[in-house]
């Protein structure tokens, strides 16, 4: 048996705890914040579940052969808190999460060596507690070498795709032109047919054209034509779906606004690139999270 923990059952963690559990092989526990019976996930090919021992107190973990961490890149640290009863001196660690800057997260304190850091594109909605709808096929991408094969092993037995790359730096930047043009929907809490209007889709071009600029300074390779297709994926997408910012705004909980937006900013001024569209989106995201001026604190 393979032990895995996921931490952060949410669309993206609870859809890959469910998959996995479908393998007899793998022994599945889930950390979490409150505790569920259940784990359903409504895939595009029919309903699937799961009931996996689920945590709620970081004491009561044990050493698990793999811990993929599944949190929103804002709560790493309270993912952290899981890895002393977690992990032992022979777990692997799998950061699937928004963002660049996935082993800089974890290490120190977790060694980089047992880090594999994850791009993952999953289209999927959290609906309720352990509650699912996965609308499309999940895509992974790991660097290459014998972590990363071991990841993609762990998925053998389940239909999700994971492919290795010696170029995981422009696989990061290339899922962070997607998401960063996605904070238009979320400043305007409107669903992902909001692209088709052309004003907007001119706007989000700028977000794009921007985190290409600095993530070729950080030195990902990525081409002009990535701006379009952008554009044509969020064209294609269902005009109800929302991303996990979105959907994190409306529940009024924390957003990833540094790990989508900020970072562009961030790396943008360490290379004197200016970024004035994902600055202008990062200041009306913090701006609309801050509820403290209504009080008039």
């Amino acid at each position: 048996m393979t032990s895995v923990a996921i931490i952060g059952p949410g669309a993206i963690g609870g859809t890959i705890a469910t998959w996995l559990a479908q393998d007899r092989r793998v022994e599945m526990t889930v950390a979490a914040r409150t505790t569920f019976d259940r784990l359903e996930v409504d895939t595009p090919d029919g309903m699937i579940g799961a009931t996996p021992l689920v945590l709620t107190d970081p004491a009561a973990g044990t050493p698990m052969n793999w811990v993929l961490v599944a949190t929103k890149a804002y709560d790493s640290n309270s993912a952290a808190r899981w890895f002393d009863t977690l992990c032992g001196p022979m777990t692997r660690l799998a950061v699937l999460q928004n963002g660049v800057e996935h082993v800089e997260r974890f290490s120190p304190p977790f060694p980089a060596d047992r880090l594999v850091p994850v791009m993952i594109d999953c289209p999927a909605e959290r609906i309720g507690p352990g509650r699912i709808h996965q609308r499309g096929p999940v895509h992974m991408v790991v660097p290459a070498g014998g972590p990363g094969e071991a990841f993609r092993d762990l998925f053998s037995a389940t239909p999700l795709d994971i492919q290795l790359t010696d170029d995981f730096r422009t696989a990061v930047w290339k899922k962070l032109c997607l998401n960063s043009a996605g904070a238009v929907s979320v400043v305007l809490l409107k669903p992902a047919g909001i692209v088709h209007h052309e004003g907007v889709a001119a706007l989000m071009r700028e977000i794009v054209r921007e985190c290409v600029a600095v993530g070729r300074a950080e030195g990902a390779r990525l081409d002009d034509s990535i701006v379009d297709s952008v554009i044509e994926r969020s064209r294609k997408s269902p005009r109800d779906s929302v991303n996990s910012m979105h959907a994190d705004r409306l529940a009024g909980r924390p957003m990833e606004i540094d790990a989508r937006n900020g970072v562009i900013v961030r790396l943008g001024r360490k290379h004197g690139i200016a970024t004035p569209m994902n600055a202008l989106m990062v200041a009306l995201l913090e701006a609309a999270h801050d509820q403290s001026y209504e009080s008039g604190r």
